[in-house]
C-alpha cells in the first residue's frame, strides 16, 4: 500500500494531479476539496489510498488525513465505489458530508449525483455510529482563472459525466451566478444542476 506521497506538483487539474517523486510521476485521482488545498501550491504531500483492479491501479489521493478516513468510510457502504465517494467528497466538504451522515441528513445526501434515497438511507445507517460531529473541519478557497468555465468542464468529465451532460450543466452554473469566479462553487453548483 501506498500511504502518502511528496512531491512536485508538475500537474494539477480539479480532478488529478501529476506527483513528480524524484523522478517518478504519479498519477493521483482527487476530489474538489483537495484541489483547493493544492492549487496554489507547488509541491507537498498527498495522503494516499490504493484501489487495486484486475484492471487498473488508481491512486487516490486528499490533502488531510481526516478526508482520506472518510474516503475509506464511504467506500466501506455496500454500493458505494471509489468514484461515487470522490463524487461525494467533490459536492460537499468533508465536515459538511460528515455532519449531514451524523445527523441523518439524507435529503442533503440525494442531492449528491449518484446518490439516491435508498443509497443516501444506507450511509446514514452504516456510518452514523463511525463519524462524529468534530469529523473534519476544512476551509474553502477561491480559485480565479480565464478559463473557470473550462476547468469546471473538465473537473465534470473527469468525475466520470457525458460531456454533453457537463457542458449544459456549466452554462447553467454559469447563468444561475455569472459573477462567480470560484472554480469549486461552480462545480458544486453544476453538479446538482446534472
Amino acid at each position: 500500500m501506498i500511504a502518502f506521497v511528496t512531491g512536485n506538483f508538475v500537474y494539477k487539474s480539479p480532478a488529478v494531479v501529476h506527483v513528480d517523486v524524484h523522478g517518478v510521476g504519479y498519477e493521483v485521482q482527487i476530489s474538489l476539496n483537495t484541489y483547493s488545498k493544492i492549487q496554489a501550491l507547488d509541491k507537498g504531500s498527498l495522503h494516499t489510498w490504493l484501489h487495486i483492479k484486475e484492471d487498473a491501479h488508481t491512486l487516490y489521493g486528499f490533502f488531510e488525513i481526516a478526508e482520506k478516513n472518510l474516503f475509506t468510510q464511504l467506500i466501506s457502504v455496500n454500493g458505494v465505489g471509489t468514484s461515487t465517494a470522490r463524487m461525494m467528497l467533490s459536492a460537499m466538504r468533508p465536515d459538511e458530508l460528515a455532519q449531514a451522515i451524523v445527523t441523518g441528513d439524507t435529503l442533503t445526501l440525494e442531492k449528491i449525483k449518484g446518490i439516491g434515497k435508498k443509497s443516501a438511507e444506507r450511509i446514514v445507517l452504516e456510518l452514523r455510529d463511525k463519524l462524529n460531529k468534530n469529523y473534519i473541519e476544512t476551509t474553502s478557497s477561491a480559485f480565479r482563472n480565464n478559463t473557470l468555465e473550462t476547468d469546471a468542464l473538465n473537473a465534470l468529465i473527469a468525475l466520470g459525466i457525458a460531456r454533453t451532460a457537463a457542458e449544459n450543466a456549466v452554462k447553467k452554473a454559469v447563468a444561475s451566478a455569472p459573477s462567480s469566479e470560484n472554480l469549486e462553487i461552480l462545480i458544486k453548483t453544476a453538479l446538482q444542476l446534472i
